[in-house]
């Protein structure tokens, strides 16, 4: 085991900014398309984080035309070009599944204040 740990301390990025469970986040991700690559934004709350290490991920969701997206990010993978906290939200859950299942204002979050 501490082999493939070796292995993957290589892929670890440095500069991920700290964010959690309830914020708002923009999200650039890598699009290649032929051989030309562009940089697409997402932006949405996060509901969840899972794993830990190199296997990372953090689901966010937002509602587009009036239908609920969810993307599931590896927090180290190379795609990922930027992850920047738009607000701070203020919620007692680890996951917000529950967001799913509401529409409009009742599906926002609170805002943290400091």
């Amino acid at each position: 085991m501490d082999a493939l740990k070796l292995i993957a301390q290589d892929s670890f990025k440095a500069e991920i900014p700290a964010f959690s469970i309830g914020d708002t986040v923009r999200i650039g991700v890598r699009i290649k398309e032929g051989d030309k690559e562009r940089i697409q934004y997402f932006e949405g709350t996060v509901i969840a984080r899972k794993g830990s290490g190199i296997s990372e991920t953090f689901t966010v969701r937002r509602v587009s035309y009036n239908v609920g997206v969810e993307r599931v990010f590896p927090i180290h993978s190379p795609n990922v070009d930027s992850v920047k906290v738009i607000r701070r939200g203020k919620v007692r859950r680890a996951k917000l599944y529950y967001l799913r299942d509401r529409v409009g204002k009742a599906a926002k979050v609170k805002e943290q204040l400091k």
